[in-house]
């Protein structure tokens, strides 16, 4: 049977049961692979930019016979993937950058019905930031090891309600930080990132906008960490 890596074990457990999925980016189509062998999903689309990585997929859907339940697409993001085409969309191993170009040329995702999983390499905040600032909720977090370094995953729906958040939010999300050692590492980790940046710009006039805001961004979630360490 097809097992995953951590990483995309991760996003394959907050894909619904019996919805349809759309794997974009998805390289050798394990993932969607995995979901239909299991009977998560009833069928998927796995798409890619590259035809080198299509060519990967196709043969991974059929060494596990999969090709009448896998539909192979050559896409950039989710150009050629329509509406009716998938209930879950699964988005692994891309900057957060990438993520919200991705997502924002894409109208049809603001559907509640629609559901998103998003496992971001970097810059995970603006991610989150384009979340929350264009009506989409986030409902879960988690994260994992693999290799030594911790991933995290986005679980994510729109609602089209612009929600407020603290100044710190689209550092941690919604990581469940007091019960989950390895959250709380990947938080420590951005606030030194943070630290580092506000170190390289203090003396700065031209950045001190965005040094204003990375310090208020570090006091909360210093206080976040302090009181779930407490």
């Amino acid at each position: 049977m097809l097992k995953l890596s951590p990483r995309l074990q991760m996003a394959a457990d907050m894909v619904r049961c019996g919805k349809t999925v759309c794997d974009v980016g998805t390289d050798h189509a394990y993932l969607p692979s995995y979901l239909i062998l299991n009977g998560i999903c009833p069928k998927a689309t796995a798409s890619d930019i590259g035809e080198g990585p299509l060519e990967n997929a196709a043969k991974t859907v059929s060494a596990y016979n999969l090709n009448n339940k896998i539909f192979l697409c050559l896409s950039d993001g989710l150009w050629n993937i329509g509406e009716n085409d998938a209930d879950d969309i699964v988005i692994c191993g891309m900057g957060g950058e990438l993520m919200v170009r991705i997502i924002d040329e894409t109208p049809w995702l603001k559907n509640p019905a629609k559901h998103l999983v998003c496992q971001p390499m970097s810059h995970a905040e603006d991610l989150r930031r384009f979340f929350v600032e264009n009506g989409f909720s986030i409902d879960k977090e988690t994260a994992c090891e693999d290799s030594g370094r911790v991933y995290i995953a986005i679980s994510a729906y729109y609602t089209g309600n612009k929600a407020e958040y603290p100044p710190g939010f689209v550092y941690y999300g919604r990581l469940p930080v007091r019960t989950d050692a390895l959250a709380r590492r990947y938080v420590k980790k951005q606030a030194q990132r943070i630290k580092n940046r506000i170190c390289g710009i203090e003396n700065n006039k031209d950045y001190s906008a965005e040094y204003n805001s990375l310090t208020e961004a570090l006091e909360d979630i210093e206080r976040m960490l302090e009181n779930a360490d407490g």
